[in-house]
């Protein structure tokens, strides 16, 4: 199932209605790093609060997409991850690290707003 990529401004927005399957995850991972290039992207959001289940994969693959967007210089912030998912992932050891979250859409919209404005999205 392919997963809209909008654009809104210089942000990408890639929202996740249903479980995906790993080659599903491995195509959204691709395709948001060739979209950071071709619309210059400063910024990427992940909604997930559709999703019931975030298992070993989708969370590696998560990380995989923010540390590549910061090296393409692009912010990344995962939204909407749901309390009974976050309970489920820290029972299982399962972290997103140094990746940014926010509560929903607004609060990660608002979070790479103020990041790009202060330069933040550089990779370092």
């Amino acid at each position: 199932m392919a997963i809209p990529i909008l654009k809104q401004g210089d942000i990408l927005i890639a929202s996740i209605q249903a479980a995906l399957s790993d080659q599903d995850l491995v195509d959204l991972r691709d395709g948001l790093a060739e979209q950071i290039g071709r619309f210059r992207a400063r910024g990427v959001i992940i909604d997930v609060t559709a999703l019931d289940v975030l298992d070993s994969f989708a969370t590696r693959t998560l990380r995989a997409i923010a540390y590549t967007a910061r090296l393409r210089g692009a912010i990344s912030v995962i939204v909407g991850i749901q309390p009974e998912v976050a309970y489920a992932m820290v029972q299982m050891g399962l972290g997103l690290y140094d990746v940014e979250t926010a509560l929903d859409l607004d609060d990660g919209l608002a979070y790479v707003r103020r990041a790009a404005t202060r330069g933040r999205h550089r990779a370092g």
